[in-house]
C-alpha cells in the first residue's frame, strides 16, 4: 500500500504504547482511524487528542478477548467509514513471569485471551471483509522478539507471541496462494518504552489470582526485574510505528525494529538446525 491518504485504519490497544503511536502515525498519514481499547478513559483521551490534530477518528470501547466485541468493532468501522484498509491487531499484555508450572490457569486464560485469541478473532472477522473489498489492504499483527527466541520465564507470553508469528506466516502464505490484494506483516520488537508490565490494571476480575496461589521464584524474579529495567530504556513507540508504516509500503512481512536482536534469533535457529540443546540468551535492548 503506497497511498494511505483517506484510507481506513483500525488499531486495537490504541490508547497506549505502540497502539497509540500507530494511531498517531495513521492520522499523520491522513487516514481515517478507528481506535479500540479496553481502557475507556485513556481511549476517550486518545480520541480527543487525535481529533484536536485534525484527525477523523472514531473510538470503540472493545474487549479484544471477546469474539462478539471484535465483530462489533468491525461493524462500527464499516458503519462509520465503509471499509477497512489497514488493520493493526496490536492489543497485548506482558502477563506474569515465573515458572510455567507455577503460573495459574487464570494467568494462562488472561494472557492467551489478550495476546493470541484477539488476533485469531481479528483475522476471522476482518479478513473476509477485506477480501470482499478487493482493494489494496494490509494486516499488521504485533508479536514480539519473544515470538522468535526463548529464555527463562514469561512462558505464557512467549507461547502467545510464537503463536502470533506462525498465524501471521500462515495467513501470508494462504493469501499469497489466493493471489489476494490483502497483505500481511508481523512486527517483532524487543524492548519498547511502554506500559507492558502494567497490564494487571486491565485484568478481568474473574481472572484475578488468589494471592495464596501466586508463587515467586527468586532467580526468575531477577530475570523479570532486568526486563523491567530494559523496558525503561527501550525504543520509543513512535520509532516502532515508523518502521511498521515503512514495512506496509514495502509489503515487507517480517518487521524487526531492534537489529541486535537478530543475533539471538540466529542462535535459536542454529540450536534447532544443529539439534543442539536450547541456549538461554536474554533479549537484547538493541
Amino acid at each position: 500500500m503506497q497511498e494511505l491518504q483517506g484510507k481506513v485504519a483500525v488499531v486495537t490497544g490504541a490508547a497506549s504504547g505502540i497502539g497509540r503511536a500507530l494511531a498517531d502515525k495513521a492520522v499523520a498519514e491522513g487516514m481515517k482511524v478507528v481506535l479500540a481499547d479496553i481502557e475507556a478513559g485513556p481511549l476517550t483521551e486518545t480520541e480527543a487528542a487525535l481529533k484536536a490534530k485534525g484527525g477523523e477518528v472514531t473510538a470503540v470501547h472493545t474487549d479484544v478477548t471477546k469474539a462478539d466485541q471484535i465483530e462489533k468493532l468491525a461493524q462500527k468501522t464499516i458503519e462509520a467509514y465503509g471499509a477497512v484498509h489497514l488493520l493493526f491487531n496490536n492489543a497485548g499484555v506482558g502477563g506474569p513471569g515465573g515458572a510455567i508450572w507455577e503460573n495459574t490457569i487464570a494467568d494462562w486464560e488472561w494472557v492467551m485471551g489478550v495476546n493470541l485469541w484477539s488476533v485469531i478473532y481479528g483475522i476471522r472477522t476482518f479478513v473476509p471483509l477485506m477480501l470482499a473489498q478487493d482493494t489494496e489492504a494490509h494486516i499488521v499483527n504485533t508479536a514480539s522478539i519473544a515470538g522468535l527466541i526463548t529464555y527463562p520465564g514469561s512462558g505464557i507470553y512467549k507461547l502467545t507471541k510464537h503463536g502470533v508469528v506462525t498465524i501471521s506466516e500462515t495467513l501470508y502464505q494462504e493469501l499469497t496462494l489466493k493471489g489476494a490484494k490483502l497483505k500481511v506483516s508481523v512486527v517483532c520488537p524487543a524492548w519498547v518504552n511502554n506500559r507492558i508490565f502494567e497490564g494487571e490494571r486491565n485484568r478481568p476480575a474473574e481472572l484475578q489470582n488468589d494471592p495464596a496461589e501466586v508463587k515467586t521464584d527468586p532467580l526468575l524474579q531477577q530475570v523479570e526485574d532486568g526486563f523491567r529495567r530494559a523496558v525503561q530504556h527501550g525504543k520509543p513507540p513512535e520509532e516502532i510505528a515508523d518502521k511498521v508504516f515503512e514495512a506496509v509500503r514495502q509489503e515487507k512481512f517480517y518487521i524487526l525494529p531492534h537489529p541486535r536482536a537478530k543475533g539471538m534469533i540466529q542462535t535459536r535457529m542454529e540450536d534447532i538446525l544443529n539439534e543442539r540443546n536450547p541456549s538461554s540468551p536474554l533479549p537484547d535492548a538493541g
